[in-house]
């Protein structure tokens, strides 16, 4: 295990399971204690809870404090939860807002409700808790801020547009995360120099999350480990804030462009296949797919086929 992380405190939201618990192990391998916040009695707990990743961090060594918030209720306060977090822990370093809903829908199938709440866990909830965690970083000069996103907030190329639920029905999912890809830029821009970094990083197409795997149908190679995600996200919770601010970036091309080894969610191996040697194809298999090059049921093809269908002359 490393130390990149050392002598900070993170708060990671939506930490229960997924992506959020991988950052907050992989954050807690590199020295950092973390605040676990999560839904009280979360769905599926047969994946996790804020107490089993609590007890994740304690066994790397580090301090570890469990919040339970229903993040999707207006009356929860981000101010308070980072209080909390910082009462148990001391001030919060490193703020990874994770939590997110929505789904894909037909545009006339979104009810009012159903658009409030996804704007409330996409948008208010990050925007309220930097609010809250960002005074405390620039009084003290240094922190870091990062926003999970989605490759769903990439804007369709067409006509002809590709198929597929991201560019035919990512209407208020991907607006949402457009909104934040957008807003983490003009914060990062504002807060050059202080000492505060400011990203946002998304799965290259589609992270493997318990739920992923058990419930979903997504080719493997349109997938990635969750090791890749806390990889990535470590990353830009480290690095230098005069030069790693204002990245909104894919975890696997932010780990080529960095040339970054990738690490298990422990920091104590390396992960075999995934490599930065390894990226730029499944990366060009990933951009394929999304940009409608290529479709789910092709992804398994040969080589040859698959470098004709990355080939933009070919489409």
């Amino acid at each position: 295990m490393g130390n990149a992380c050392e002598g900070r405190v993170a708060l990671v939201t939506g930490a229960s399971r997924g992506i959020g618990r991988a950052i907050a192990v992989r954050l807690a391998a590199e020295g950092a204690d973390i605040a676990v916040v999560s839904r009280p009695n979360p769905g599926m707990p047969q994946f996790g809870s804020t107490a089993e990743t609590v007890a994740q961090v304690e066994s790397l060594g580090r301090h570890a404090h469990g919040i339970e918030a229903d993040l999707s209720d207006p009356a929860a306060d981000p101010a308070a939860i980072v209080a909390e977090a910082e009462a148990a822990l001391g001030p919060v370093d490193i703020l990874v807002n994770n939590v997110a809903g929505g789904g894909y829908r037909p545009f006339f199938e979104w009810t009012d409700e159903q658009i409030a709440t996804v704007l409330q866990l996409n948008f208010w909830v990050p925007w309220n808790f930097v609010r809250a965690a960002l005074p405390g970083m620039q009084e003290r000069g240094r922190g870091w801020i990062l926003n999970v996103s989605s490759a769903s907030a990439i804007t369709p190329q067409g006509p002809p547009f590709p198929k597929g639920a991201p560019s035919q029905f990512g209407t208020i999912y991907g607006g949402t995360k457009a909104f934040l890809d957008r807003w983490t830029a003009s914060l990062a821009s504002e807060l050059y120099g202080s000492g505060v970094a400011v990203n946002a990083i998304s799965p290259q197409a589609a992270a493997a999350t318990e739920s992923l795997v058990n419930f979903s149908e997504v080719p493997a190679a349109l997938t990635e480990p969750l090791d890749t995600m806390a990889e990535s996200a470590l990353a830009l919770c480290s690095g230098d804030p005069a030069e790693l601010t204002g990245v909104i970036g894919y975890s696997l091309q932010l780990l080529a462009d960095l040339d970054r080894p990738v690490h298990d969610l422990t920091g104590k191996k390396l992960v075999d296949g995934w490599q930065p040697d390894a990226l730029p194809e499944k990366i060009a298999t990933m951009t394929a797919h999304r940009e409608g090059r290529i479709i789910a049921g092709e992804v398994q093809l040969s080589s040859a086929t698959l470098n004709r269908a990355n080939d933009p002359a070919s489409s």
